[in-house]
């Protein structure tokens, strides 16, 4: 750019954000209650502000001009002019540098300082006191880009329909960052995401979608960086548009739609965890770094009766205000761009009950849910939900409307304590095996609703489910008050890692156990990354702030003899349920549709071949079930499929239920070596612990 301009023209209010059109940039950024707002201009280095600059127009509460001869990489910041009156939920500070909330791309990091905060920190007004220094040293600067430049030639979505789906939740760093074959410049990085050796693993395991923990530029927060650790996890979202610096490959955006682009052309499918309910600027007492400084009292929802305080329904101080036109048009607007400028296919919202409240509380018909549903590109993306935040009536597991699955942690619960042995769990286990029809078969909605999952980043990783009877959260420094106190696990007799054969035999059992129910389950299974790789994190169920070894996915010992048969296994798994239609439908199953004489669709079986009877349901002490169900193929045929599950500590023997079917084996998780599909003509013996698969094809 030529010398610091002295003055900026008109420009246009839309787009919002900084938009290069080849001749200039054009400015825009909305607030409904600032009186001027100044566009800060910076050094090709990001140090010195060489302009200072008043947008000079405002339409519709949006701000905007339009600096000639600007290009992209300019650096650049806002200061807002309004009033400072937080009894009135206005916290406007013009000594505090504003990163754009439409920010592209983020040069820099938030350096901690008490000048970043709107009040003056320590002083006996609180909040209610403000502050005169400059915050800009410690804030990062916007970049000026250009969203077009990737070539993404015939790049189509896998489009893989929900009842196909098997997602593999991971984290970009925590995944790659210790894999030994890929290059150590792209560790723990979207290069490493794109490598051949990481997608060869996950095609290998039959993953049909990666979700990625949230990508979205995130804070590191001061009181972790003062007790020297990090924000590990990403749910402190500081940008909704610009991608977090440390996950670019040597900085370029374009590592990132390389690796869409690869995983896109192995057929997996690429879904981002996102976090609208909330951002990373706490609760009033927290820093002004973006859409506090622009308006606060549009951008967050306030309490009716006191708007100092912010609504907190998130648990992290503050709550985005979606039922605010522009706060909502932000949030489309971020969505829409991950899904054209990087092509994702689909999106997971943290606390997603948080993104429907109105007024009167969740509501499935609110402003957010609406807008997705009717929009022409996100309606058809893949669309999950974590169904619950911790405000009133926050839990509101499928209540969201058709199109969205959810998060089923009534999935997890149910499997961790059937396979831990509790009293009276079978019944309930019948509804989650069968896509938890007693849940979400309303408004039309199908099994594929419920996302199933026995683990997740939150919580326990499969090996400590069965390694930890109680969570080992000291690293965290928060005296083990974090985390779930109830987790559902058992060590099987020793806290923590064993040598001992029998326990770690028990262990692996039960893991195999416990994973064979997930993929054997109608519904959109989840699976942890690291899980079929034997990971721990040693007791430790809330690894938010571990950016380290404790988290790491450390692949030489993935290789160990213990470990390496488990990711056979979990291929297996994968595999038998692609090829059978019958543990995968996209239908409920009542066991009202007969398709042989004597072969209801769905039927449940008692150790004896017979059905399971009112009484036996109610048997506190039954730990053995079998479940049998059978589904037309479209070539002809019918597809059989009967498991037989035994969580007891003794062997069962299941006799097999009429009719008589040519039955074949089709796995065992007490022999994970065992796979030759030899017939089965008798009853079938399933270890304690254990879990055993045949399968049949009979004609109509």
């Amino acid at each position: 750019m030529s010398p610091a301009p002295d003055r900026l023209l008109a420009g246009r209010s839309y787009p919002l954000g900084a938009t290069w059109d080849g001749l200039g940039v054009n400015f825009a950024v909305f607030s409904a209650h600032a009186e001027k707002i100044e566009l800060c201009v910076f050094d090709p280095a990001g140090r010195r502000e060489v302009a200072r600059l008043a947008l000079p127009e405002c339409t519709d509460q949006v701000w905007h001009g339009y600096l000639p001869d600007a290009r992209p990489g300019l650096m650049y910041g806002y200061r807002a002019h309004g009033p400072y009156d937080p009894r009135r939920g206005h916290r406007f500070n013009p000594h505090k540098l504003l990163l754009d909330p439409y920010a592209r791309r983020i040069a820099g990091q938030v350096r901690w300082s008490d000048a970043l905060f709107g009040y003056r920190v320590g002083s006996p007004r609180g909040d209610l006191s403000f502050d005169r220094r400059d915050s800009s040293a410690a804030m990062p600067r916007a970049v000026v880009t250009v969203d077009d430049a990737f070539n993404w030639g015939n790049d189509t979505r896998p489009d893989v329909p929900w009842a196909e789906s098997v997602i593999y939740e991971m984290h970009v760093r925590g995944t790659t960052v210790r894999h030994p074959d890929i290059p150590a410049i792209e560790r723990g990085t979207f290069g490493a995401l794109a490598d051949p050796r990481m997608i060869e693993h996950l095609h290998a395991l039959g993953v049909t979608a990666v979700e990625l923990l949230p990508i979205q530029a995130f804070l590191q927060d001061r009181f972790l960086v003062e007790k020297g650790l990090r924000n590990y996890w990403g749910y402190n979202t500081l940008c909704f548009f610009a991608p977090e610096p440390r996950y670019l490959t040597e900085g370029s955006f374009i590592s990132l739609q390389v690796a869409v682009r690869r995983l896109h052309a192995a057929g997996i499918e690429v879904l981002l965890d996102v976090v609208y309910n909330h951002t990373c600027e706490g609760g009033e007492s927290g820093p002004t770094l973006s859409l506090r400084g622009f308006d606060n009292a549009s951008y967050y929802r306030l309490r009716p009766d006191d708007p100092r305080h912010l609504i907190n329904d998130t648990g992290t101080g503050n709550s985005l205000n979606l039922t605010h036109p522009r706060v909502l048009q932000m949030v489309m607007d971020s969505l829409r761009y991950w899904a054209t400028v990087c092509h994702v296919d689909g999106f997971r919202f943290d606390l997603g009950a948080s993104l429907g409240r109105e007024a009167s509380g969740f509501d499935p018909g609110a402003g957010f849910f609406d807008a997705l549903r009717q929009d022409p590109l996100l309606s058809r993306l893949k669309l999950i939900s974590e169904p619950w935040d911790i405000g009133p009536g926050g839990y509101q597991l499928g209540n969201h409307p058709p199109g969205f699955g959810e998060w089923n942690d009534r999935f997890r619960d149910c499997v961790r304590r059937f396979w831990r042995g509790d009293e009276g769990q079978r019944q309930e286990l019948a509804a989650r095996l069968l896509g938890s029809g007693d849940v979400f078969e309303h408004h039309g909605r199908r099994p594929w609703a419920s996302v199933n999952f026995v683990t997740a980043h939150d919580g326990f990783t499969l090996e400590d489910v069965v390694s930890y009877a109680q969570k080992h959260n000291e690293a965290n420094g928060e005296e083990g008050r974090d985390g779930h106190n109830e987790n559902y696990s058992a060590n099987w007799g020793v806290e923590g890692p064993s040598e001992d054969p029998a326990i770690v035999e028990t262990r692996d059992r039960i893991k195999r156990a416990m994973l064979a129910t997930l993929l054997s389950s109608h519904g959109t299974p989840m699976l942890l990354a690291g899980d079929e790789l034997g990971h721990t994190q040693n007791g430790n169920n809330n690894a938010y702030c571990q950016d380290n070894e404790t988290t790491w996915i450390d692949w030489e010992a993935a290789q160990s003899p213990r470990n390496r048969p488990m990711n056979q296994f979990v291929s297996r798994l994968v595999a038998l349920r692609r090829a059978h239609p019958s543990l995968r439908s996209d239908r409920y199953l009542h066991g009202r549709t007969e398709l042989l004489p004597g072969l209801a669709d769905v039927g449940w079986f008692d150790t004896g071949g017979e059905p399971v009877t009112a009484e036996e349901w109610n048997n506190p002490q039954g730990r053995a079930l079998a479940l049998r169900r059978a589904c037309r193929l479209s070539k002809g045929g019918i597809d059989v499929t009967l498991v037989l599950m035994n969580a007891g500590g003794e062997e069962q023997t299941f006799v097999l239920p009429q009719p008589e079917l040519a039955w074949r084996f089709a796995l065992d998780a007490a022999v994970p070596g065992r796979i030759k599909e030899e017939p089965v003509t008798g009853p079938v013996a399933v270890m304690a612990h254990s879990v055993i698969l045949l399968t049949a094809k009979a004609q109509a």
